[in-house]
């Protein structure tokens, strides 16, 4: 769903969840912005028993010039509601009665959806969801936001709060966002160190207090009372520096979402990897390897209580893998095919053709951002799902040809690279051109029956991990270059030899 596909609409009712957060007020700011600036007659409210009264959201309202009112007997039927931050039909949301129904959200999707809807799961906030909607409007919504910082502060510290200041984003929108807004940064610290009550020091030093240790894998768990997300990551962050404490992870659970956080300061475990298992198909979770969180649907459970989840998995996910570290390891290539490279194409970019010699840039991902400074010989290559990395133009054209056919290809995430001196940001794709396979390297490889991360004999830092079905393979020359060829990918890159 587009914005522009709201344009027929003109009284329009703009709803957040009952116990609006920062992240909730800001989309919701965002829309009534966009919609009121086309000329539209247009109401921000939120519902529920209780009226806003945490000091950061208070001091978030009055700085930020927020339009929104409390109307918990809201009776009206308007045109239009859109329900943002949340979705129309779920616990966490009085059902208000409108002619058209709308829902513009980042969670899981846990109700049927109507025709008007943008829900992006894989996004850190409802802020970055409503900032690439109304960009992606027209140069006059870039402008709109650009021009107001009461907006952009607003938009910027819905992200801050929901992502665990900003420790857990993995999204690279989310990252565009937090770089591209021009911000009002005292006020984000003023509404950061208003940010606890007395109550919430109180339930984080009694969450604190009743924690489970688990010495065998030195990992904690830490069960808190409802409270701001943002409680949990200072509980995990507190307790993360405890010695013969590697992981750690708290939460808290409400009648409509369990919420939690997770840390890890252990190479062995990535603190995402972590949460997306623990949220495997009941919630969502993601972030960076050391700091991570999610949540989770009580729907979704059964009649298990948060805390038997919350064990069991933990024990499941350290029994669910093993480890290779392959500068000391080799492979038994008894029971393993040998297979030859197919012949493919790929994408590659020369990068002082985008920016000069010597200039430090960095090139954003769906995997990630990826730091490099500018050089003669340095090439960036497209893989064949967008995976991108930085290739020396030697080893490049042992494997690769260039061809003249034009490069063509479609990503979730089209990759870019930013001068980290000007700021200027470049699409990648506008610079890449097409090569072709020559190389025949010879491996041997087999389906992985047990999860494995492995650490290549070029990186011991940080691990590759393969699931049941991926494939794990050697070189034939080089037994210790052993790696992860993920399953969707291996029967188009590779044939058994004859």
């Amino acid at each position: 769903m587009k914005l522009k596909d709201l344009s027929s609409f003109n009284e329009i009712v703009i709803q957040c969840h009952d116990n609006p957060d920062a992240d909730a007020l800001a989309s919701g700011f965002g829309l009534y912005t966009y919609f009121k600036s086309k000329g539209k007659d247009v109401r921000f409210i939120y519902r529920g028993n209780n009226k806003i009264q945490k000091s950061n959201l208070m001091i978030m309202l009055e700085e930020l010039n927020i339009p929104i009112s409390y109307e918990p007997d809201f009776d009206e039927e308007p045109e239009l509601l859109i329900t943002v931050d949340c979705q129309y039909g779920q616990r966490n949301v009085t059902t208000t009665r409108a002619k058209n129904i709308a829902i513009i959200d980042h969670h899981q999707k846990t109700v049927d959806l109507p025709a008007l809807s943008e829900v992006r799961s894989n996004i850190g906030s409802a802020s970055t969801v409503v900032w690439d909607m109304i960009c992606h409007d027209s140069e006059e919504g870039k402008e709109l936001i650009s021009s107001n910082r009461d907006l952009s502060t607003a938009l910027y510290y819905g992200l801050y709060t929901d992502t665990g200041k900003m420790s857990e984003i993995s999204h690279p929108l989310d990252k565009d966002m937090r770089d591209e807004l021009y911000v009002d940064k005292g006020l984000i610290v003023k509404m950061t160190n208003s940010n606890i009550s007395l109550e919430e020091l109180k339930i984080t030093g009694k969450a604190i207090l009743g924690y489970e240790y688990f010495s065998d894998r030195q990992y904690m768990i830490i069960k808190a009372e409802p409270c701001d997300p943002n409680i949990l990551g200072v509980m995990s962050d507190f307790s993360l520096e405890t010695a013969g404490v590697d992981i750690c992870l708290a939460y808290y659970e409400r009648h409509e979402e369990i919420k939690f956080s997770v840390r890890s300061c252990t190479k062995e475990v990535h603190a995402n990897e972590l949460a997306a298992f623990i949220a495997d198909g009941i919630g969502g979770g993601g972030g960076h390897i050391y700091k991570a969180g999610g949540s989770i649907r009580p729907e979704n459970i059964g009649n298990q209580s948060a805390e038997e989840v919350f064990n069991k998995r933990m024990r499941d996910y350290f029994e669910s893998f093993d480890t290779i570290y392959a500068s000391s390891a080799t492979l038994d290539t008894s029971d393993m095919q040998l297979y030859e490279k197919i012949p493919h194409d790929r994408g590659y970019a020369k990068l002082s053709d985008i920016f000069p010699v010597g200039r430090p840039v960095f090139i954003r991902t769906l995997e990630g951002d990826i730091d490099v400074t500018v050089e003669e010989d340095l090439y960036i290559m497209i893989g064949i799902e967008g995976e991108v990395y930085p290739i020396h133009e030697d080893k490049l054209f042992k494997s690769y040809i260039r061809k003249d056919t034009p490069y063509i290809n479609t990503f979730e995430y089209p990759p870019c690279v930013k001068d980290l001196y000007t700021s200027e940001k470049r699409n990648l794709l506008k610079f890449v051109k097409t090569a072709g396979t020559t190389d025949s390297t010879k491996i041997y490889a087999k389906p992985v029956t047990k999860s494995v991360k492995v650490f290549t004999a070029f990186d011991n830092e940080n691990y590759f991990l393969g699931n049941v079905g991926d494939y794990i393979a050697c070189r034939a020359d080089d037994p210790h270059d052993i790696y992860i060829i993920k399953a969707r990918l291996f029967d188009s890159l590779y044939k058994k030899t004859s």
